[in-house]
């Protein structure tokens, strides 16, 4: 029953960490008119993640065409 109560109390005075309400600035951020598409607006991260994502889409296309190729042609005798 000690452990019990122990285990209650620190669960109910644990601190929880209190965040910032920063929607309006998000808001602020994604509607201003910049000439950046949305997906953009994030900044330095959402470039970078924009880049890499392109540039995954670009290999995986063309490494299928590759196999696509590869895989056509007749395999040679012994």
């Amino acid at each position: 029953q000690a452990l019990r109560q122990i285990s209650q109390r620190t669960i109910s005075t644990a601190s929880r960490r209190q965040f910032e309400n920063r929607v309006s600035e998000n808001q602020k951020l994604f509607q201003e008119d910049n000439g950046l598409p949305v997906h953009l607006k994030g900044g330095a991260k959402d470039s970078v993640l924009y880049r890499a994502t392109a540039g995954l889409t670009m290999f995986g296309t063309i490494y299928a065409f590759y196999y696509l190729l590869v895989s056509s042609m007749p395999k040679k005798p012994n």
